[in-house]
């Protein structure tokens, strides 16, 4: 490569794509899970309802098991609610109501829905906190107690599957039009940084096995079990 015309074209060729590789490591790029994967700001929040709905299906087994009198570990119940508790509540609608539902009502966007689901996680936490303190021996002896461990459960299914279903067509959706594309990126990294605080790394792994744990301890963890025989 003596020659300077071809020195200066190779030189032009490596710039250029360097370049390039950066330009596309920047275009939504966001802090890497456990997998070494990217996940924006959007995809994050939406696994982590993921796990929100795996408990809504705990719960619902534990209405089954309540209501037919049949045995439930309530410790796998309590550890269900606990789960709602430091990583749906505290942690992903902290993230919500931190970082997301202040920019929709500064521009004037979704700003009704967003106080809607503001309000519904106060609602989520007092059901939260009715969960926590009836799923014991004592008071599940008791038809009152029982009966209203049942409607707390029940309500809030009812509840959270409407809430997550719009954030996830409508809110997250939108979040993009409303921030600029480095503020969606440094949204991401902060979500991450925020996970790695409160549960060290890999938090969303840590979360999924204690869920799966949870529903194998119950016999409902089989996926198979759950489709219907067809003729």
């Amino acid at each position: 490569m003596s020659d300077p015309r071809t020195r200066r074209g190779f030189l032009a060729a490596t710039v250029g794509l360097s370049a390039g590789l950066l330009a596309c490591q920047k275009i939504g790029a966001t802090e890497p899970d456990e997998s070494g994967e990217d996940v924006s700001p959007a995809e994050d929040l939406m696994r982590e309802h993921g796990v929100l709905k795996r408990v809504i299906l705990i719960y619902r087994e534990a209405i089954r098991r309540l209501e037919g009198r049949e045995e439930l570990p309530l410790d796998e119940l309590q550890s269900a609610a606990g789960i709602i508790r430091t990583f749906i509540e505290d942690y992903h609608e902290k993230l919500e109501e931190d970082y997301l539902f202040p920019r929709f009502e500064k521009a004037g966007k979704l700003a009704d829905l967003a106080g809607v689901l503001r309000t519904q996680h106060q609602a989520g936490r007092r059901l939260t906190d009715v969960t926590k303190r009836l799923a014991t021996i004592s008071a599940i002896r008791l038809p009152a107690d029982r009966g209203r461990l049942v409607t707390s459960l029940r309500d809030f299914i009812r509840m959270y599957e409407p809430h997550e279903a719009r954030e996830d067509t409508v809110l997250f959706p939108t979040l993009r039009s409303i921030v600029s594309e480095n503020e969606y990126d440094s949204l991401g990294e902060e979500f991450e940084k925020k996970e790695q605080q409160l549960f060290g790394k890999g938090g969303f792994e840590k979360m999924v096995d204690k869920v799966a744990g949870i529903e194998k301890n119950l016999g409902i963890y089989d996926l198979a079990r759950f489709t219907p025989t067809t003729s």
